[in-house]
This record gives structure tokens, sequence and C-alpha cells, in this order.
């Protein structure tokens, strides 16, 4: 079981926008492949995405900048796992990762049917894990009271 997943490689012109940036679309595929890679790593089972939250952007990235994405299990339920996504980047020239977005997205581990499967247990041992484990708990309280609010538009 592994906690962590990091990938990092360099922005392509491919993930242009109109504006000469890296589009969104594309952050949030990199995102959704490190937060999968980290779930299925947890659990050692195939993961579907049941929830991304949150996302924020604070600054676009760049093209030809190196991208920096971490993904951290902070919670675990019976068969769901919440996953912390950092997004960073730098120019080539510089050293510092600038933090770019973050989000949480959650993960139900599946088998081949598509019927949930109990994950491990995620168990915070240090102070930082801890208050990204009650980051989480807080969260889903929220997401259910935004679902209430939307039962009647769906």
């Amino acid at each position: 079981m592994e906690q962590k997943t990091t990938f990092q490689f360099i922005s392509e012109p491919a993930d242009v926008n109109y504006g000469g940036n890296v589009h969104g679309g594309s952050v949030m595929k990199w995102i959704d492949q490190a937060g999968y890679a980290c779930a299925s790593s947890w659990s050692s089972s195939y993961c579907v995405t049941v929830y991304v939250g949150g996302i924020r952007f604070y600054s676009p990235i760049k093209i030809g900048h190196i991208v920096k994405v971490e993904a951290e299990v902070i919670y675990t339920g019976s068969t769901s796992m919440h996953i912390a996504i950092n997004v960073f980047s730098r120019n080539i020239k510089r050293q510092e990762f600038e933090k770019k977005t973050h989000c949480i997205i959650v993960f139900v581990a599946v088998d081949d049917e598509g019927i949930p499967v109990k994950v491990p247990k995620f168990y915070s041992k240090t102070d930082e894990e801890q208050q990204m484990e009650q980051y989480a708990i807080k969260l889903m309280d929220l997401r259910k009271q935004i679902e209430n609010e939307m039962k009647p538009f769906l």
C-alpha cells in the first residue's frame, strides 16, 4: 500500500489553451490520472472516480514548465478513498515549484463487475496527516449539505 504518488513531466504544446497556457482540462486529466494511480496502489483494485471537489486553479501553468502532480490518501471509508491532489509547476531554469491547483478526489474500489470492494483503512500518524483527515471529514459533511441543496434540480 502506497499512500503517496507523484508524477513529474513537462507540459507540452498539445496542452495549450487559447490564452497560451496549459488548458484546465489537461490539468483535470492529470489530477484524475495521479489520483487513480494513488487510489489503485492503495487498494490494489480497479477504482472509479465518484467525486472531484473544490478544484482551485491558483495561477496558470506555462507550456514547457516542469509539472509535478502529488496525490495522497488522506481518508478512507469502507470502499472509498479520499485523495488530496496538489499540482505544482516550475520554469525549467528554476528549482522551486509553485502550487498551481488543489482539489480532493474520491475514488471507490470495485471488482470486475463494478461492485464496491473494501479498501485498507488509512490511519493518520502525523499531525499533518490528522489535519488532512479532518479536512476530508469536514468536506464530506459539506458535500452532504450541497447534495441536499441540489436534490430539487436533479
